[in-house]
């Protein structure tokens, strides 16, 4: 029997990105039901990281649902990042020109869902993402 990765109609995703110096190495990730994503992205500042992880895991979900089922979902993510969940939520303006398009794209992903929610949470919470996230941080240096 297949195990289900979301409740009947909504689905809870964990969302970290960090770098090493700011900017520097950066890696982004995303824990969407019980499926793990992750990747380093190259040289990105803290803020731009956690952008893109929340891109990468609206993307995935998605991609793991279709089209069709995703309109029909309602989104929890989650982050430790407290500024980017306020900018997201419309608490706080984008003062950083770098940061405008990855808010349009969230905001892009956002319309493939019912309804999305950000929410912030302490760093104990995203463990698992901010494993994730350090894991490829750590394998990019051992190159």
């Amino acid at each position: 029997m297949k195990k289900h990765l979301f409740s009947v109609n909504k689905v809870v995703i964990y969302t970290d990105g960090g770098s090493r110096g700011n900017p520097g190495p950066a890696a982004i990730a995303a824990v969407v039901g019980n499926k793990k994503y992750s990747e380093y992205i190259g040289k990105a500042t803290n803020n731009e990281a956690e952008y893109r992880a929340v891109i990468l895991g609206l993307t995935k979900a998605r991609q793991i649902m279709g089209k069709k089922k995703a309109k029909e979902m309602e989104v929890e993510m989650r982050m430790d990042s407290e500024l980017i969940e306020r900018q997201l939520n419309g608490r706080y303006r984008i003062k950083e020109e770098e940061l405008k398009s990855f808010y349009v794209d969230v905001h892009n992903l956002i319309m493939e869902f019912k309804k999305v929610e950000f929410t912030h949470v302490p760093r104990e919470k995203n463990k698992e993402a901010d494993r994730l996230v350090n894991e490829e941080l750590n394998k990019e240096e051992r190159k």
